[in-house]
C-alpha cells in the first residue's frame, strides 16, 4: 500500500493555492482536457498525470497510418494546451495503483494525496481473448500503432515492387482489415485510395488495379450503429472504392500471412501480407483497480457504471469520464458512445460541478446534447446521422470536416489539416509517405535493433522488412509457391525466428511493445 512508497510533495503552482483544494486528474484526452479548462477560474488546485506528454485526437490515427497526415497533424503537447493555466501543473507518469479510503493514487513509485480524483484514461484495443494476433494484426490506439501500420503497408508495397512473380505481387498488394466500425471503414477506404491513386504512378512493376482491401465483420452491413440507409450508402461507396466486404464472417485463427474467417459458407483462408485489427475495444484497467478498491460496478466492457454526476457509489469525490465510464442516466437510457463530444461534454461538466462544490454554489446537471454519428468511407464520400438529419456524399465530407476541425485544439493543426485534406482531394497525393522506424520497433524488445539508436552492424537493415512482413513473405513462399526465400538464408531468416518467436517470453515482449 501507500507505505511502500515516498510521498510526492511539490510546490503549487501559486502560492495563493497553497491550501486550496487539490484536484488530480488522470488523462489528458479530450475529457480530462476540458475538465482543466472548466476549472481555470476556481481555487484550486490542478494536476494533470499522463503517460503521455501530447493530447491525440484518435479519430483521425487512420489518416496518419496511410500517410495523409503527420503525426504532428493530430498531436498536441498538454502542456501548450493548459500548461500555463495558473492552477495547473502537469506530470508525465502512469498511475497503477488506486487507495480511494485514504484519497491517494500511486504513479512511478510516488503517492500523492487528493480531493478530487478525475479519471478518464481511455480504452485500448481487446482481441477477444487472442492476445497473440497483436503481433500480426496491429490495432489502431495510439500513434504507434498507426506508424506501425503506415510502415507495413509501404514495406509491403516496397517488397512487391522487387518482387517478379504476379502472384507474390498480388500477396502483398492484399490488406485486410477487420471490424467494419467507423474505424475501419475509414481505415480501408483510406487505405484503398493509397494503394490504388496516391500510389499509381510511384512504382514502375506494380498494378494499382490488382490491390485487394477486404473488410471482415460478423454483422451484415458496416456501420452497424448508424441509420440503414447510412450504412447501405457506405457500404455502397466502399464498394465503389474497391473494398470487398465479408459479411457474417469471424477471425478464427491468423498467423504471418494468413487469416482464417468462418463464413455462412464455411471456413475461408484469406493470404494478406498486411492484417490491421479495428475489431474490439477495451476500458482502461484502471477500472478493474477501482472495482477492487471500492466495489464499484462494471458494464461488460469493462467501464465504470457511474451516477448522474460521474462519481461512483459512495465515493462522491471521485469521477469517472470519457472511454472509461458507462453513464446510462440519458433520456434514452443509453449509454453515451465512446466518442470525441460525449467525452469533451463529460469533461466540461465534471469541471464545472467540482468548480460548484469548492465554491458552495448550487451544482449544474449535467445534460447531453447528442450531436450524432459520422464516418467518411471515400475521400468524395461520407455518411452522417446528425440528431435525425441524414446526409451523404459530398455535404456528409463537408459535414465530418467541419466537426472534426472544430474538435481539434490548436489553430495551427486545423490549418495543416485542412489544407493537406485539400490538396489530397485535388491532387489525390499525400503529405507523409514516410517509411520511418526500425524492423523489429514493435516485435521482440530483445532484438539486435531495438531500441534507438541503431548499432551499426548489429540487427536487420533499416530497409529490412518488418518481422511481419517478413514472416508472411516466407509463409507465402513455403505454403503457397513452394519455393524457398533466397533473400540471405541464414541471417535474414534466423533474426526473423527470434523476432516472431511465439514462445511466451517473446508474446510477452511482442505484446508489451505493441501495447
Amino acid at each position: 500500500m501507500a507505505g511502500d512508497h515516498y510521498f510526492l510533495e511539490l510546490e503549487p503552482p501559486a502560492e495563493r493555492l497553497r491550501h486550496a483544494p487539490h484536484v488530480v486528474i488522470v488523462g489528458g484526452g479530450f475529457a480530462g482536457i476540458q475538465a482543466c479548462r472548466a476549472l481555470a477560474q476556481s481555487e484550486v488546485r490542478i494536476t494533470l498525470i499522463d503517460k503521455r506528454n501530447f493530447n491525440l485526437f484518435q479519430p483521425l490515427l487512420y489518416q496518419v497510418a496511410t500517410g495523409l497526415v503527420a503525426s504532428g497533424d493530430i498531436a498536441t503537447p498538454l502542456r501548450e494546451l493548459v500548461g500555463k493555466q495558473p492552477n495547473v501543473q502537469i506530470l508525465l507518469g502512469e498511475v497503477t495503483q488506486l487507495i480511494p479510503a485514504e484519497h491517494q493514487i500511486v504513479f512511478n513509485g510516488k503517492t500523492f494525496s487528493y480531493d478530487h480524483l478525475v479519471l478518464a484514461t481511455g480504452s485500448g484495443s481487446s482481441f477477444f481473448g487472442k492476445d497473440n494476433w497483436r503481433t500480426f494484426a496491429p490495432p489502431m490506439k495510439i500513434l504507434e500503432h498507426a506508424e506501425e501500420i503506415r510502415r507495413r503497408l509501404l514495406m509491403a508495397m516496397e517488397q512487391a515492387e522487387q518482387t517478379p512473380d504476379p502472384e507474390a505481387r498480388q500477396f502483398l498488394q492484399t490488406v485486410v482489415v477487420i471490424g467494419s466500425g467507423p474505424s475501419g471503414c475509414e481505415m480501408a477506404g483510406a487505405a484503398s485510395r493509397m494503394l490504388r491513386w496516391s500510389l499509381k504512378d510511384a512504382y514502375q512493376q506494380l498494378d494499382p488495379t490488382k490491390t485487394r482491401i477486404l473488410l471482415i465483420d460478423p454483422g451484415e452491413t458496416v456501420l452497424r450503429s448508424m441509420p440503414e440507409e447510412l450504412s447501405k450508402q457506405a457500404l455502397l461507396a466502399l464498394q465503389k472504392a474497391g473494398v470487398e466486404f465479408l459479411q457474417q464472417s469471424r477471425v478464427e485463427s491468423m498467423r504471418p500471412g494468413e487469416v482464417v474467417v468462418s463464413t455462412p459458407d464455411g471456413e475461408q483462408c484469406i493470404r494478406a501480407a498486411t492484417v490491421i485489427w479495428t475489431a474490439g475495444v477495451r476500458a482502461s484497467h484502471l477500472g478493474h483497480a477501482l472495482e477492487a478498491t471500492t466495489g464499484c460496478s462494471l458494464d461488460r466492457g469493462g467501464r465504470v457504471v457511474v451516477e448522474s454526476d460521474f462519481s461512483i457509489a459512495s465515493y462522491p469525490e471521485i469521477r469517472i469520464a470519457g472511454d472509461l465510464c458507462s453513464y446510462s442516466h440519458t433520456k434514452d437510457g443509453q449509454p453515451l458512445p465512446g466518442m470525441a463530444a460525449p467525452a469533451k461534454q463529460a469533461g466540461s461538466f465534471i469541471g464545472k460541478d467540482i468548480a460548484a462544490v469548492v465554491a458552495g454554489r448550487p451544482r449544474p446537471k449535467f445534460q447531453y446534447l447528442d450531436l450524432g454519428s459520422m464516418a467518411i468511407v471515400d475521400g468524395s464520400s461520407a455518411v452522417a446521422d446528425l440528431r435525425g438529419l441524414k446526409f451523404s456524399g459530398l455535404i456528409g465530407v463537408l459535414l465530418w470536416a467541419g466537426v472534426h476541425l472544430g474538435l481539434i485544439h490548436d489553430m495551427q493543426q486545423r490549418v495543416s489539416l485542412a489544407t493537406k485534406w485539400i490538396f489530397s482531394l485535388l491532387t489525390r497525393q499525400r503529405a507523409s509517405m514516410l517509411l520511418t522506424g526500425m524492423p523489429s520497433q514493435h516485435m521482440a524488445l530483445n532484438a539486435a535493433d531495438a531500441h534507438f539508436p541503431m548499432r551499426s552492424g548489429e540487427g536487420p537493415s533499416i530497409a529490412s522488412p518488418d518481422a511481419a512482413l517478413q514472416a508472411a513473405m516466407e509463409y507465402y513462399s513455403k505454403e503457397i509457391s513452394g519455393l524457398s526465400n533466397t533473400q540471405e538464408p541464414n541471417t535474414q531468416k534466423s533474426n526473423t525466428q527470434e523476432l516472431i518467436d511465439t514462445n511466451e517470453d517473446s508474446a510477452a515482449d511482442s505484446a508489451a511493445a505493441i501495447k
